[in-house]
């Protein structure tokens, strides 16, 4: 949908995006670069290392973007949270701090900051409204990341009480897409049962584990769904409380992996390992906010999998463009 007169965002804006190489990153940058915009900047965290106050200072000094979509984190499933708790803390405060300072010394008209549903509690009510936030303890197995992002939802409420800064926030429920990671260890769910399910398939195995018991019940949305969230947000929304993002549909790890399952065409059994940790027994957002600014999802979840499972062959083949 083409940027009307009265938006923020337009053609000609100059737009930074923070993390454009990553999940959510890339969807913003094809959202934008399909809608006409010219001026996108999205260096790698090579070219910048927003973990370097120096580096990130510079960059936005010398660049003045006008508007900011801050996607940039370090992310990954329960097994890679458990493994690096500290730089999953470290990492993602560093760039929080440096980038949201840097967008108010340099005057950023708007910025966007992601965060995560994990950030609410454990046994928060479900579904969870934005009320929720800090009403209780945290999930374990992400406590971690989690303190990071609610920190940087505090963070841009904070310059926007002292410095008058436009800096919004949203909350995606879980993610999953075209250019997902499929780490065999440090994936999330959706694309590490899709290389799992996969490589099971191609080598005729019998059966495919799934960590946990399968009962916990989660929502995933689309990171294309997300992106055109963004924007509209970026255009329509100038609240203090940090928004949540879903899809509206909730499903079981059971019959996510089922369904995983169908999509690529594996015909072995699944076998839960309940060993394994679960995490939060539910994750399912309440999107009233959202949905009454005008916007709502539009993939559901088998087409979304199937189109995830085609990016994962045409990367398996080193044919796609990254």
């Amino acid at each position: 949908m083409p940027f009307g007169p009265k938006e923020l965002v337009n053609n000609d804006s100059r737009i930074y995006i923070a993390g454009a190489r990553g999940l959510v990153g890339s969807a913003i940058r094809r959202r934008l670069a399909a809608d006409g915009c010219r001026n996108l900047l999205a260096p790698s965290s090579a070219e910048v290392d927003l973990t370097d106050a120096v580096q990130t200072r510079a960059f936005m000094h010398a660049e003045r973007p006008e508007y900011v979509f801050f996607a940039a984190a370090k992310v990954g499933g329960i097994r890679a949270n458990a493994t690096y708790p500290a730089d999953f803390i470290y990492r993602n405060l560093m760039m929080q701090l440096n980038l949201i300072q840097a967008s108010h010394e340099t005057g950023v008209t708007k910025l966007l900051f992601l965060g995560s549903s994990c950030i609410y509690p454990r046994l928060a009510a479900q579904p969870m409204a934005e009320s929720e936030l800090l009403s209780g303890y945290l999930e374990e197995t992400n406590k971690p990341y989690a303190l990071a992002k609610i920190a940087g939802i505090v963070l841009c409420q904070s310059f926007n009480r002292q410095y008058g800064t436009r800096f919004i926030s949203a909350m995606p429920t879980n993610l999953y897409g075209i250019g997902d990671s499929y780490h065999p260890e440090n994936s999330h769910v959706i694309p590490g049962l899709i290389r799992r399910f996969h490589e099971a398939k191609m080598r005729q195995e019998p059966v495919v584990d799934v960590w946990g018991s399968g009962k916990p019940l989660r929502e995933f949305l689309s990171s294309d769904d997300l992106a055109d969230a963004c924007v509209f947000l970026m255009n329509h929304y100038d609240g203090d409380v940090a928004i949540n993002v879903g899809s509206g549909q909730e499903v079981s790890i059971a019959e996510l992996a089922a369904l995983i399952r169908d999509v690529i065409g594996f015909e072995g059994d699944l076998r839960f390992d309940a060993s394994k940790p679960d995490g939060t027994p539910r994750k399912y957002l309440d999107c009233t906010m959202i949905h009454d600014l005008g916007w709502r999802s539009r993939t559901p979840l088998r087409e979304g999998l199937v189109i995830a499972y085609e990016d994962f062959l045409c990367r398996s083949r080193s044919s796609c463009r990254p």
